[in-house]
């Protein structure tokens, strides 16, 4: 114990044998909520069962970081185990002087009548005695300090099961084995923060998104999630996100009932303070990580300081051992909220020379300066350090920043723009502006263009509201300063502009755009390049507007004046060339849009060489076009080489690889593959998530695909779900009149309209319309595509003439505007000649119907999967009008194109059978009927299944053709067996159920007719 050893009188020691302990005695304190530590609890389990090779019982060791849970680990143990155990003892073992205070605590418990008057160290010592006397106990040694605290019991009591907690890594014996215990994985740490911060009550998707995002800002650790969620529980009023805000604020702050002492800030200051105490200069290497990124710092890094390198990795050791830090040979990691403690820490004590801030700038400084500076491509070295030089910079304040290290954050700014990962580079771009405010002043021209750059990486990152309003500002003090055509002023105009049309403010994009185009005309003439590129961003407003009419022509005027100035291979040139086929492709031109788009990529390929990002994107784009043209065979292999190739070059983090991702998943879905474009989706959006944030437009549109998908796959509750939360973040973040939130209430409208809910349905569609006019135009194509999908609407309500009334005019429009064959003008075609056929004006429909086909025949091929969906149409139509012949012919062509393109067991090929089948029997050749249908009749139970609803269709259409044909004896045991299947597998009110029992009650009546007749005769 702590002194000499103490000797008890021999009655005393007699009662440690002979007293035994009540049923179930302990002094365990409630558990606490332990989640996501299942595989922990069996190691524990597992080590205490196992008395290793040489016969010696295993001491179960978890160590970590202070917060990481260890107590709350040992405590779940403890009480789930309590029935195995005749005693179960918790020790508090941070000190000598505590371990023998919890076995005297022991030993009153036992035996008060003697214990109530014995010294602490008597007591202590009768409770080893009696440990020893007694088997089947658990002690649960928690908080050691120091290893050799424990010598004095493990060796001596070994009747039980020992279980000891620890923030010491290393320097136990061989019988401690130890367990490194780490932060809890992202979804369990989510649901420890809701359960605490909203008392058990269900979490909505925005606080679930909130939580997830604290959750991660706390490094998943759980003292300080439980210390946040306690805290938002006990103040109802400051939401999740208020918290996240002002996270530096409350790390020393606990909730009402909790000890003060047990917050993170406060558990690891005394950790420093006992460190201090033994190796100082541990604590100043620990001060430098501070102001680095939290994982992989290499050691060489701190090898700048001017510490002893026996003395560095002794300090860095230390920091191992007492679970500050994880430790690899080459690097060292650092907990990301022992850092914010230690900068907070050092902030307070002097603001302008925080401890360790100096020492970690001039460490970058110096490895860095020592590069070349990348030019080109990736660099590795800078990629190595750029995460710790952000972070630098991203905990830098004015005033602190000297020339060297500006310098760096400039050049480490450029390289990621170069890169694509401008996003990444907002704290550096805020730094370097805040020196050059500092030094130059508000409006000089360097800190105009730097005040540019920053806005600029906004703008990338999404982050439109603060884009737009430095900006706005930026280019009001260029054009007091500089000018209205100083090349400044309309280089940050076109950047203001760009943003508008990014916020969805197409009419101030527009506008602005033709405004510096005429300044930049006049000042610098209409062939420079910076006019050139002014020019192409003007058509491609337009294009984002709809306005097809006036974008292509300026993206044609654009592409002969940059081929004239600049070349035909120059990369302005080929993006206007790429800007001209998208303009096509949206247009409905695919005829156009795909040899330019192929020319595009082949130039590309031989100027930038195969794997260039610029190559990379023609790639995609080309790969988009075959999907719209139905060829998705060509489509899904080129966004597959697409993908591999970003992957390998860009890296899977990569904007442009996620966006890859995405567009592949869309194309698994066009193809029919929804379960491997829902994976894809899902990665896509929690990558997203990662890189660029919940509320990034990119993650918004893949949330709205995502949730778009799910409807389609029949997860209609879970699209739903997805569908409002993502609405609820666009008309937040981006507001109502955004092209991503007018597409997600699309969406959701049509998701409604699929579930049945056609009055929601029709709601959204009207008010998207009139969103749609207001901000792009009547007659824009996205208001176009708008109005079609209400007279749809209207349509699957079952009124037609309220449809005819919105898609005829849409349709005249669409052909107008949009040319013949767009598939905008090809749909509303369609629709419109549906909406004629539910009110039985097929006189009006069938030329419809006709055209529809005969363009789809020319544009896409007789073989186009389009194509024989144009060819059923027309066929029904006919059938509907009576029109056997025509009908008979049309649906043997349909069935003959569908073998062609689908093969003979696919769904739509076994449904092109069905069709003829009965179309056979409406014309009376009721031979052929039966002869496809028993024919189709074998196949469809082989491949759908006996039960399968196109199954019982066709049972019940081959049983009309017996009855029509006058051979009841087959037609009515049919018409019974899919009756009693209708039943059982879709209900008795189903439709088809209904029309089963109708034609057997008119085959039997026939037959008794036919039977009655008969007996006439």
């Amino acid at each position: 114990m702590t002194g000499d050893v103490t000797v008890l009188p021999s009655e005393v020691l007699n009662t440690t044998r002979d007293i035994q302990a009540p049923s179930g005695l302990t002094n365990l304190s409630p558990p606490s909520l332990c989640l996501g530590r299942e595989s922990a609890l069996r190691w524990i389990r597992r080590t205490l069962a196992d008395d290793g090779d040489s016969g010696i019982r295993q001491i179960p060791t978890v160590h970590g970081l202070g917060g990481v849970g260890k107590t709350t680990l040992a405590l779940a143990y403890a009480h789930r185990r309590r029935q195995d155990y005749t005693l179960v003892w918790w020790i508090t073992a941070d000190s000598p002087a505590s371990i023998e205070r919890s076995l005297a605590d022991l030993a009153l418990r036992l035996y008060p009548s003697w214990a109530s008057s014995a010294s602490q160290s008597e007591k202590a010592a009768w409770a080893m005695t009696w440990l020893q006397w007694h088997p089947g106990w658990l002690l649960v040694f928690d908080n050691v300090e120091d290893t050799t605290d424990l010598r004095p019991y493990i060796g001596s009591m070994n009747a039980g099961h020992h279980l000891v907690t620890s923030r010491r890594a290393i320097g136990w014996p061989p019988t401690n084995r130890t367990y490194s215990l780490g932060v809890l994985a992202p979804d369990e740490a989510t649901e420890l923060v809701c359960t605490y911060a909203l008392d058990g009550a269900p979490a909505n998707p925005h606080q679930l998104r909130d939580a997830r995002a604290l959750a991660a800002d706390l490094g998943y650790l759980p003292l300080a999630l439980e210390q946040a969620g306690s805290y938002l529980q006990q103040h109802t009023t400051i939401g999740i996100a208020e918290y996240r805000r002002r996270l530096d604020t409350k790390l020393d702050k606990a909730a009402e009932g909790i000890d003060p002492e047990r917050t993170i800030a406060r558990i690891w200051m005394q950790s420093l303070r006992a460190l201090t105490a033994r190796n100082p200069l541990a604590v100043t290497i620990l001060h430098i990580l501070a102001w680095l990124a939290p994982d992989d710092v290499p050691i060489t890094l701190l090898a700048a300081t001017d510490a002893d390198s026996d003395d560095l990795h002794e300090a860095i050791g230390l920091l191992r051992a007492y679970s500050l830090a994880n430790v690899t040979r080459d690097t060292v990691s650092v907990h990301r909220l022992v850092q914010t403690v230690l900068r907070r820490s050092a902030m307070a004590e002097a603001a302008h020379h925080p401890r360790g801030r100096r020492e970690a700038e001039q460490a970058l400084t110096g490895a860095l300066t020592s590069l070349s500076k990348p030019v080109a491509g990736s660099a590795r070295q800078w990629d190595a350090l750029l995460p710790h030089l952000i972070a630098l910079a991203s905990n830098t304040s004015p005033g602190i920043i000297d020339e060297a290290t500006a310098t760096l954050y400039d050049t480490a700014a450029e390289y990621l723009h170069r890169q694509g990962f401008e996003a990444r580079a907002i704290p550096l771009y805020k730094a370097t502006l805040s020196h050059l405010e500092e030094k130059l002043g508000d409006t000089h021209v360097d800190t105009l263009v730097g005040r540019n750059n920053l806005a600029g990486a906004y703008w990338t990152a999404g982050d439109l509201q603060r884009a737009l309003p430095l900006l706005k500002t930026t280019f009001t003090q260029s054009k007091q300063v500089l000018g209205d055509t100083h090349p400044t002023t309309l280089t940050i105009g076109n950047s203001l502009a760009c943003t508008y049309e990014s916020a969805g403010d197409l009419p101030r994009a527009t506008s602005l755009f033709k405004s510096i185009l005429t300044q930049s005309e006049q000042a610098l003439g209409h062939a420079h390049p910076n006019t050139l590129n002014i020019r192409n961003n003007l058509a491609h407003a337009y294009e984002t507007a709809g306005n097809l009419a006036r974008a292509i022509p300026l993206y044609k005027e654009t592409l002969t004046q940059r081929e004239r100035a600049l070349g035909a291979t120059h990369p302005g040139t080929l993006l206007t060339r790429n800007n001209l086929a998208g303009a096509y492709r949206l247009a409905g031109n695919l005829l156009k849009a795909i040899p330019l788009l192929e020319s595009t990529l082949a130039e590309r390929e031989q100027v930038h060489g195969e794997t260039h990002t610029l190559t990379l994107t023609s790639r995609n784009n080309l790969a988009l076009a075959y999907e719209e043209f139905g060829d998705l065979d060509r489509a899904i292999q080129l966004l597959e080489e697409t993908l591999t190739e970003r992957v390998r070059i860009l890296g899977e983090m990569h904007p442009e690889t996620l966006a890859s991702h995405s567009n592949l998943a869309h194309a698994y879905a066009s193809a029919g593959d929804t379960t491997r474009a829902i994976a894809i989706y899902e990665s896509a959006l929690a990558r997203r998530e990662m890189l660029l944030g919940h509320t990034h437009p990119d993650t918004l549109l893949s949330r709205i695909n995502l949730a778009a998908e799910y409807v389609q796959s029949g997860r209609v509750a879970e699209g739903f779900s997805a569908l409002r939360e993502a609405l609820s973040q666009c008309e937040e973040t981006l507001g109502g009149r955004h092209p991503h939130t007018l597409n997600c209430r699309n969406n959701l409208a049509s998701a409604y309209s699929s579930s049945g809910a056609l009055r929601q349905a029709i709601s959204l569609f009207e008010d998207n319309c009139a969103n749609f006019a207001k901000i792009l135009g009547r007659t824009s194509p996205i208001t176009l595509l708008s109005r079609i999908n209400l007279g749809c609407a209207y349509m699957e309500d079952g009124d037609p003439n309220r449809a005819i009334a919105i898609l005829k005019p849409s349709f005249i429009d669409c052909e107008r505007i949009l040319g013949s064959t767009h598939h905008y003008t090809m749909t509303s075609r369609v629709n419109l000649a549906h909406a004629y056929s539910m009110t039985d004006r097929l006189a009006q429909a069938i030329p419809l119907f006709e055209s529809d086909l005969i363009l789809s025949s020319a544009t896409q091929g007789d073989t186009h999967v389009n194509t024989f969906t144009s060819c059923r149409r027309l066929a029904d139509a006919y059938r509907m009008a009576g029109d056997f012949p025509r009908a008979v012919a049309l649906h043997e062509t349909a069935l003959a194109q569908c073998e062609q393109i689908f093969g003979d067991t696919h769904t739509d090929t076994l449904a092109s059978r069905n069709n003829l089948v009965e179309v056979y029997r409406l014309a009376g050749e009721f031979a052929q009927a039966i002869s496809l249908g028993e024919e189709s009749l074998a196949q469809f139970e082989q491949i759908l299944g006996d039960t399968h609803v196109h199954t019982l269709t066709l049972r019940n259409n081959l049983a009309a053709a017996y009855a029509s044909a006058g051979d009841f004896a087959r037609a009515i045991p049919l018409y019974e067996t899919a009756l009693v299947q209708c039943e059982q597998i879709l209900g008795a009110k189903h439709s088809h159920t209904l029309t089963c029992r109708n034609n057997l009650t008119r085959a039997i009546r026939q037959q008794r007719v036919k039977n009655a007749r008969g007996g006439l005769s």
